[in-house]
């Protein structure tokens, strides 16, 4: 399968790929207290909300990397639409460090590129100035959930992750957390995405698949994740 169009397409409607509202971002940009001027580098950026939107509310100025070709184009665009500083390169954020050390070091979501939450948090501090923040983005367990829900994957609690971010000698600064209604905007415009796709494109290579998850992700949506999974972005500080 061409997972990179299968993303593409699956989230073709949303700027934000992750289950955060525009005023989740913005609160999250607020309590960082960002000032003009302020560096940021965002690994798996995706379409580049985070760093256009902050660039626009807060005149940071921040380079993005990510894989897929149709979210970069997507980011160069909004980018280009808020008249905004900001460069998205296409590449591999997995092992990308910045040239020039950054205030803030971000992977919003796709924790895979480091082997988890820590792992990443390693590959941001090769990235940062010292004393700057690193965000991670990440999915928790809100409370223990039955084994078919396990199968989404392998997360900490709250607690766990924070306490897993505070063993690797980070300390937590700030965080801001989905909710159910931020996890419904995020998962349940897929669905849309996913009719229409099939409307328009019946006899696509990807057709058959997308037929199967639109069939099955909506029951096991509400039945394994939506009552279980939480989500929240961590501001860390490598303890001194």
């Amino acid at each position: 399968m061409d997972h990179l169009r299968h993303h593409a397409i699956r989230e073709g409607s949303h700027r934000i790929l992750d289950p955060f509202t525009d005023d989740q971002l913005g609160t999250l940009g607020r309590a960082l207290h960002l000032t003009p001027g302020t560096t940021l580098l965002d690994l798996a950026c995706g379409k580049g909300e985070l760093l256009c939107t902050w660039a626009r509310d807060h005149g940071t100025v921040g380079t993005g990397v990510d894989l897929n070709p149709a979210f970069v184009d997507a980011a160069r665009a909004r980018a280009a639409s808020l008249g905004v500083d900001v460069v998205v390169e296409l590449g591999d954020a997995a092992g990308y460090v910045s040239s020039t050390p950054v205030d803030v070091a971000c992977c919003i979501g796709a924790t895979w590129i480091g082997d988890g939450a820590v792992g990443t948090l390693d590959l941001l501090a090769r990235s940062l100035a010292p004393r700057g923040i690193a965000l991670v983005g990440e999915p928790f367990w809100r409370s223990d959930p039955p084994e078919a829900a396990r199968a989404i994957g392998d997360f900490h609690t709250l607690p766990g992750l924070v306490a897993a971010v505070q063993d690797a000698g980070w300390d937590v600064i700030e965080m801001v957390l989905a909710d159910e209604a931020s996890w419904d905007r995020y998962v349940a415009a897929q669905w849309l995405n996913l009719s229409r796709f099939l409307d328009e494109h019946p006899d696509d290579p990807l057709a058959p698949a997308f037929r199967d998850e639109l069939t099955s992700a909506p029951l096991d949506y509400v039945t394994n994740q939506r009552p279980y999974l939480g989500w929240g972005v961590l501001a860390v500080v490598r303890r001194p």
